[in-house]
């Protein structure tokens, strides 16, 4: 939590700093320079996972099932909810439900590849819908993990994390649903991590 707050407040500044100063430099260019930075790190992360080998080693193909349920229910959520959100389309609402939670990768991606097609403004605007909305998944599923386990049981513990289940969700993770989803909670995150750069510019482009 403590994080997302600090992710948010840097926005904010942001914001600030940009309403008083307006920078000479292309700012699209440097936006690319950190989006490029940040699927390097993508990579590097699931790469560098001291838990890599271990999962691969004990990987079985219905392990599968959890990641895929997590983007196919997360996506048709994000549709169904597009319906009250007459400004966007449909694509729109799957594009930032798309970031799984990973809310810096996926609003500078939506941001820069909807400019083309909705304008600067308007793409910005909903790049911050997906920077806050990803934030929230994230808060929600460390505040409410024992919650979530009650009613819906362990699975649904780490569906929710979306991505954040490999990393700053882990924690609560383990402490509510114990050691034995750790596994499966690693293995989901990875998986979640790596499909965030190809489902947000597909959904993007259509």
């Amino acid at each position: 939590m403590k994080q997302s707050i600090i992710v948010i407040m840097m926005f904010v500044l942001g914001c600030i700093i940009g309403d008083i100063y307006a920078p000479n430099w292309d700012l699209h260019n440097v936006s690319m320079m950190i989006l490029y930075a940040l699927m390097f790190q993508v990579g590097l992360s699931v790469g560098c996972s001291p838990n890599l080998k271990a999962i691969l080693r004990n990987f079985k193909p219905k392990m599968l099932l959890l990641p895929l349920a997590t983007i196919s229910g997360t996506l048709l959520f994000s549709a169904i909810i597009s319906v009250a959100l007459v400004q966007w389309h449909v694509t729109d609402c799957m594009a930032v439900g798309s970031g799984m939670g990973y809310y810096s990768l996926s609003s500078i991606l939506i941001t820069q590849l909807k400019v083309p097609t909705l304008g600067q403004q308007v793409a910005a605007e909903l790049g911050t819908i997906a920077l806050l909305a990803n934030i929230c998944r994230e808060m929600t599923a460390l505040i409410c993990a024992p919650l979530i386990h009650k009613i819906f049981g362990p699975l649904a513990t780490v569906t929710a994390a979306g991505v954040t289940s490999v990393d700053v969700c882990l924690p609560a993770i383990t402490r509510t649903c114990g050691k034995d989803m750790v596994p499966i909670a690693l293995f989901h995150g990875m998986l979640i991590d790596m499909s965030v750069p190809l489902l947000v510019p597909f959904l993007c482009e259509l």
